[in-house]
């Protein structure tokens, strides 16, 4: 890339007069760095390391002493909003085909197994600039806006929503299903069936846009996430207990997972943990409980007596937190 039009796309400055005026590629880890490429710093402490390895250029954005006058220095307001532009240029190029997906959707394609010609944007913008930068011309991006800037991309496309073929569920439980997906059976993936729509969208969509994948076996994600305790409160294998507390940080999904529950789960003793800026949402609801502070829902979930407690807008982390009046933390019944 031309160094002229490097500038223009970062917004950069030119705080030296250098020898150089292209590079052959932009890297941000310093090991990787050959003769002729543009280096990231997002960290001062590489550069030195980076210009040892033949870097022509050294993109910064905080104060920096120019060690090589014949390599170019540019100075941006934000490496990372620098390099945003950069990738979202290079994928231009690359001719890329952008899909955009909700947050539970995403997490479930990062499971399926996918050739390269498919890539789930999930992670830092170094990691997504490290899966991207490379590609093939062509591949199919599935991103989520709540996770990765949608800036970095254009003409961003929605997932088809005709035609869906159903999955046929064979057998299930509040966390796991059996199912059969073009006529291959999936047995105890440790999947919720309250995921299972989300599901049939995803290969529907994988599908329609001719992306081979195979199913492997699903890992719990970081929503409606079961952890079995005892009355210790502490942590039990999967299924090895009949107290389950029910983790949803997204606040969005509470309506609908409350509904699932309760149709799904009508012979239990369900409690229900909610923001209290959300309360009144549910005021119909029994079993509400709302918190202002996360500090109150242990006591919440010590003074009640349940099978099942969806607490919302939390992670699990919380089980870990020690109590300041308490050696330990216990739950009675």
């Amino acid at each position: 890339m031309r160094l002229e039009n490097l500038l223009a796309l970062t917004h950069g400055k030119l705080v030296n007069e250098p020898f150089v005026n292209s590079f052959l590629n932009i890297v941000f880890d310093a090991k990787l760095v050959k003769r002729g490429d543009l280096f990231i710093a997002f960290d001062e402490s590489t550069i030195e390391e980076a210009i040892f390895h033949g870097a022509y250029g050294i993109l910064f954005d905080k104060p920096t002493q120019i060690r090589d006058s014949e390599i170019a220095w540019i100075k941006v307001e934000d490496a990372e909003n620098a390099l945003k532009r950069l990738l979202r240029f290079r994928l231009i190029e690359k001719e890329v085909v952008v899909y955009s997906c909700n947050e539970i959707l995403l997490k479930l394609a990062l499971q399926v197994m996918t050739e390269p010609n498919f890539i789930a944007v999930s992670g830092t913008m170094k990691d997504i600039s490290h899966s991207l930068w490379n590609l093939d011309n062509g591949t199919t991006l599935l991103f989520c806006p709540k996770i990765t800037d949608e800036k970095i991309f254009t003409d961003i496309k929605t997932l088809p929503k005709t035609g869906i073929n159903p999955i046929t569920v064979m057998e299930q439980t509040l966390f796991e299903t059996s199912f059969i997906y073009d006529d291959v059976f999936y047995e105890r993936q440790l999947i919720s069936p309250f995921f299972i729509p989300y599901l049939e969208e995803l290969l529907h969509f994988l599908k329609s846009a001719k992306i081979n994948y195979r199913l492997k076996k699903f890992t719990p994600i970081e929503h409606f996430e079961a952890v079995f305790t005892n009355k210790n409160f502490e942590e039990k294998e999967f299924g090895t207990s009949d107290k389950v507390l029910i983790f949803e940080r997204d606040a969005d999904l509470i309506e609908s997972e409350i509904k699932f529950l309760q149709t799904n789960a009508s012979w239990a003793k369900i409690i229900y943990i909610i923001p209290s800026s959300h309360k009144d949402i549910y005021i119909n609801q029994d079993r509400i409980y709302p918190y202002s502070d996360k500090d109150e829902i242990v006591p919440i979930l010590k003074e009640n007596s349940f099978h099942f407690a969806l607490i919302v807008g939390v992670d699990k982390s919380i089980l870990r937190q020690p109590n300041p009046n308490q050696t330990q933390l216990t739950l009675e019944f």
